[in-house]
């Protein structure tokens, strides 16, 4: 089975937008994986029908037992990020705000404060036309480690079975959630625009991804707006040896798409014709016809 992410190294590049539409292309005979868990929109694009959801147990969060809390109040002094605070004689911890450090656990003197497993999230799983969807859902204020990436990962594999293609959406930046979907990666394809921030992103998760050994290739969207850096682009492409798999034209098919909840492939546009052969030049690489 070949394991390819879809990344990019800023948000708002059209990453999702790609990974959908590979998706669609590819069609069958595959499992699929969002590992944006922050913005976890691929199974708005592909629809589908939800078959399981799990509880995801994120860092512990301390709780405080009131009836052997004896009032003295070292818990709040010792809390660095304000999570413990007084109410009514009796103090509580605030979950969004607590980072479980466990620092109000050893200075108190009554051991009223103990560390509890807190739900962040769920790994969720769907069924879609394109195949088997692992996703999931991070519940507001959680901290996203890279942790839950690691579990929709591990569901997409058991999902799996004699698929012959794991196609990941994965998360935008370099941090620890790109990590978890990098690795154990065959390829990746980094989406950029033609911006220099857009540009100066694509070298730093380029730069990562290079750390995992994994293949890396590049994708240009909305490529004409600004022709001189997309030519800086493919200079840098061409420099490292990367794969230009091609370039997407700016194309008002692809917002109508995201409207209608769609692949833009969904429909010929010049953007689907741009796709469908970024499509065709992967498979060639990994020799996934059809």
């Amino acid at each position: 089975m070949i394991r390819l992410a879809v990344i990019s190294g800023k948000g708002g590049t059209g990453k999702t937008m790609v990974a959908a539409a590979l998706a669609d292309l590819f069609a069958t005979g595959q499992v699929l994986a969002d590992c944006d868990v922050e913005a976890a929109n691929l199974g708005l694009l592909l629809g589908g029908d939800l078959i399981g959801s799990e509880p995801f147990m994120g860092l512990e969060k301390a709780e405080i037992d009131h009836e052997v809390c004896l009032f003295c109040g070292r818990c709040e002094a010792a809390c660095r990020f304000d999570a413990i605070h007084e109410e009514a004689k009796e103090y509580y911890v605030d979950p969004l705000k607590c980072e479980g450090c466990g620092v109000c656990v050893h200075v108190c003197p009554a051991k009223a404060v103990t560390m509890r497993p807190y739900q962040a999230g769920e790994v969720l799983a769907s069924s879609t036309l394109r195949g088997h969807l692992s996703h999931a859902r991070l519940y507001p204020g959680s901290g996203n480690s890279g942790l839950l990436v690691h579990e929709v990962r591990k569901q997409a594999e058991r999902m799996a079975g004699e698929s012959r293609l794991l196609l990941a959406d994965g998360p935008p930046g370099i941090g620890c959630p790109l990590i978890s979907t990098v690795s154990g990666m065959d390829a990746v394809v980094a989406v950029t625009e033609p911006g220099l921030s857009a540009l100066h992103d694509l070298k730093r998760v380029v730069n990562v991804s290079r750390r995992f050994g994994v293949r890396i290739f590049v994708v240009i969207n909305r490529f004409d707006l600004e022709p001189g850096v997309c030519q800086e682009i493919e200079d840098f492409c061409e420099d490292e040896g990367l794969l230009l798999l091609g370039k997407v034209p700016f194309d008002p098919a692809v917002v109508a798409a995201v409207r209608r909840g769609v692949p833009v492939t969904s429909a010929d546009s010049p953007a689907s014709e741009a796709l469908v052969r970024i499509k065709e030049k992967l498979a060639g690489e990994f020799g996934l016809d059809g």
